[in-house]
C-alpha cells in the first residue's frame, strides 16, 4: 500500500490536472476552433496555448514511450481477457 501511495505522488506531480472556471466565451470558442481545425484534441490545444502564452515553446519534454515499444509479451489469460472484451452482449441492448 505504501509503495501505490509514494506513486501516486510522482504520477501527481509529473502529469498535473487542472480545472479551470470562467473561462471567457470568445476564448472557448477560439480554442475549440482551432481543435477541430488542427484535429487535436481541447486539452492538447489549451496546452499548447499556455506552453506558447508564457514563451516556453517546445522545449517540453516529450515522453517517447521507446523504452516500453517492443516489450509486450503474449499472456493467454491477457489474450483471453481481450477476445472476451469484444463479444456483445446483445441482451444489454434490447
Amino acid at each position: 500500500m505504501t509503495l501505490l501511495a509514494r506513486s501516486a505522488g510522482s504520477a501527481y506531480s509529473i502529469c498535473m490536472q487542472y480545472t479551470l472556471r470562467g473561462v471567457p466565451k470568445a476564448l472557448d470558442e477560439a480554442l475549440r476552433e482551432r481543435s477541430r481545425a488542427q484535429g487535436k484534441s481541447l486539452n492538447e490545444i489549451a496546452i499548447e496555448a499556455l506552453r506558447d502564452g508564457l514563451g516556453i515553446g517546445a522545449d517540453l519534454p516529450v515522453r517517447d514511450l521507446s523504452d516500453v515499444v517492443g516489450t509486450w509479451k503474449k499472456d493467454s489469460a491477457a489474450e483471453a481477457a481481450f477476445v472476451a472484451q469484444d463479444q456483445v452482449d446483445k441482451a444489454l441492448w434490447e
